[in-house]
């Protein structure tokens, strides 16, 4: 039983929309949970497992930000799930949002074993589809390696390590010129670190900087509020780029999945969505021109129209299989298919 369970639920915060606030705890990090869709059962997984009750069969969409983000990038699309009436959650990973601070070391296998504990907790609720973008979208890729999970689909949007960006090759080969910022006589004024960061923030991260949200860009922007705070955060980036060259086993790679690749993404390339698409040649490969980095930002009804689909495509196909494994006589065999 993960600590999140042993915990008495806390109080729900009521958000002024429809999506629900809450803090909670996975595998010991704290942290802050963006949910809609029918309220969960109050009953403990361990009761209702005991009840041996049929298990739910509509998706449960868990949703994981990039680098530097926070849950608050999945609103829009919470907003689009919730009023068709789907049940998601989108949380903040450690290290970033309100969440517990990352502890030192490799950054990937403690956001391994949240990942791994978010997913147990909401498997029992029903099927779970993952959708991450960015460093979301690593992170579920590695779920989906594991046999161990019950992960019944994944979007993985944007995910860096294949054929990024000169950007992201920049601040992987060449660190240089982090080490030389970071070495200055003297402090960067916290007022042109900000201004800097308001002109590249939407441009990183938007198809169009000109249709930028300003809250959404706000968030960004203030995790830079002066020197010492950008040094930190460009010298983790360099770390989670050189993690990323070991990060993936493809070949492990089940569960139905789904890759996003945007043609205006400036920091992964779309050739990277098509490599890692070819990869996994079980895979579906979706190319859209007109989207950025974050196309949950540039075109939240579709991202959330794309996610349902898919989510109950790839829950539909994992039921077809069960119902036939049951179903099959002893003895007989069937091809690979």
């Amino acid at each position: 039983m993960t600590a999140q369970q042993r915990e008495a639920p806390p109080a729900t915060v009521q958000d002024d929309s429809v999506i629900r606030v809450a803090h909670r705890r996975f595998a010991g990090a704290r942290t802050r949970v963006l949910e809609v869709g029918p309220q969960p059962d109050a009953e403990t997984p361990r009761r209702r497992s005991a009840r041996r009750s049929a298990r739910p069969v509509a998706p449960r969409l868990v949703l994981l930000h990039g680098y530097c983000d926070s849950a608050d990038t999945w609103r829009p699309v919470l907003e689009e799930l919730a009023a068709a009436g789907h049940s998601a959650v989108a949380v903040d990973l450690p290290g970033f949002g309100e969440a517990d601070a990352l502890r030192p070391g490799a950054m990937l296998p403690q956001l391994d074993t949240f990942l791994t504990a978010l997913i147990k907790e909401q498997s029992v609720l029903g099927p779970v589809v993952l959708a991450g973008n960015s460093l979301g979208g690593t992170i579920s890729l590695r779920a989906a390696q594991s046999t161990r999970l019950p992960v019944a689909g994944v979007v993985s949007i944007a995910a860096p390590g294949f054929v990024d960006s000169w950007l992201i090759r920049t601040v992987a080969r060449f660190p240089v010129p982090l080490r030389l910022y970071s070495s200055l006589p003297l402090p960067v004024p916290s007022f042109v670190v900000k201004a800097i960061a308001e002109q590249l923030v939407p441009r990183l991260l938007y198809a169009d900087a000109a249709l930028a949200d300003v809250t959404q860009v706000r968030r960004f922007t203030d995790l830079f509020p002066d020197y010492r705070s950008t040094t930190g955060r460009l010298e983790q980036a360099r770390q989670l780029v050189e993690e990323l060259a070991t990060a993936y086993q493809l070949d492990n790679v089940r569960t139905p999945l789904l890759v996003v690749a945007c043609g205006k993404d400036k920091l992964v390339s779309a050739a990277s969505g098509k490599q890692l698409h070819s990869l996994v040649p079980h895979s579906r490969l979706l190319v859209r021109d007109d989207w950025g980095h974050c196309p949950q930002l540039d075109d939240p009804s579709a991202i959330a129209e794309l996610i349902t689909y898919f989510a109950a495509s790839a829950t539909h196909a994992k039921r077809g299989r069960a119902v036939a494994g049951a179903g099959r006589p002893v003895g007989t065999e069937t091809a690979a298919g």
